[in-house]
């Protein structure tokens, strides 16, 4: 027997979205620093390895920490829409469809997804601003803690130094997370297809929370190869301190790193990105499985 799909169950997508996006992201702050610079200032780390190396040489273990809190609660907010609307959306389109939803599930994936992202990122946006600020400014021309530098952003430029990078941040945001759930989906229903053949519930939860990561991962390293240049191009506009709209900026900066500059830093964002959209899942599902819940993912009628 299915969930039943009423308020309370969207109340726990949210929450669990909350824990997924807000925990994950925060875990992997030291190496979405190491990231961020490599994409804003190619010159400054040869590597990944290069980059811890000369964060713990300068600052210690404490420079790996820096823009965790924005980290946490931008994330955790874009959790609760990106799970919970996404959930909400998928039964609108479902049942919408009516008898031929079956027939085109992965498009009501894909619907689904992109309406739920397109408003989790207006949620995200300022503390991902923040975030990218604090993370990739020369040392002593920004402040290093939440607490002062979102009166710094709102006293320079106002809302617009918060919203600036949204149209790039859909541009990364809304292909990622189209990809990230629907090829989940369609892993999770391969998954029950070709290998767990049994009905789902017959296997144990572990069992089942072990194919939500290895799904999860896979598609992980799908969403970050086409999100990758729309994040390059989010990391260096908000390390910038300008007022022209956000079209200028993206001219301007393409014209100053070209078609080869947006891929700088794909290597650590496909191991962070993976290893995290795994991480997600596996959090979403588990918190779903504790409140009484089924997985996520459909499976193939036997």
């Amino acid at each position: 027997m299915g969930d039943v799909h009423d308020m309370s169950y969207y109340s726990k997508c949210m929450m669990g979205g909350i824990l997924s996006c807000g925990l994950t992201h925060a875990i992997v702050c030291p190496l979405d620093i190491v990231k961020c610079r490599r994409q804003a200032m190619p010159q400054m780390y040869s590597s990944i390895g290069d980059g811890f190396s000369k964060i713990y040489a300068a600052e210690g273990l404490k420079g790996f920490t820096l823009g965790w809190f924005p980290t946490l609660v931008g994330y955790g907010a874009q959790g609760f829409g990106k799970f919970g609307f996404y959930e909400m959306f998928k039964d609108v389109y479902k049942g919408a469809l009516g008898e031929k939803a079956a027939q085109y599930q992965t498009l009501g994936f894909l619907i689904s997804s992109a309406c739920a992202e397109v408003i989790a990122d207006c949620l995200l946006c300022p503390m991902e601003a923040l975030k990218v600020r604090m993370q990739t400014s020369e040392p002593g021309t920004f402040p290093v803690t939440a607490r002062e530098g979102w009166p710094t952003i709102m006293n320079a430029e106002g809302w617009n130094g918060f919203y600036k990078g949204l149209p790039p941040l859909w541009m990364r945001q809304v292909p990622y997370t189209m990809v990230k759930f629907a090829a989940f989906e369609n892993t999770v229903k391969a998954f029950y297809t070709y290998l767990f053949t049994a009905p789902r519930e017959t296997y144990s939860k572990s069992t089942q929370l072990m194919i939500t990561f290895l799904s999860g991962y896979w598609a992980g390293i799908f969403c970050a190869i086409v999100s990758h240049p729309a994040d390059t191009m989010v990391s260096i506009m908000n390390k910038r301190s300008s007022s022209a709209g956000a079209l200028a900026q993206i001219s301007e900066i393409y014209g100053e790193i070209g078609f080869k500059g947006l891929w700088n830093g794909l290597g650590a964002r496909i191991f962070m990105v993976g290893t995290l959209t795994g991480l997600q899942w596996w959090i979403y599902d588990t918190f779903k499985v504790s409140c009484g819940l089924q997985t996520t993912g459909s499976t193939a009628k036997k």
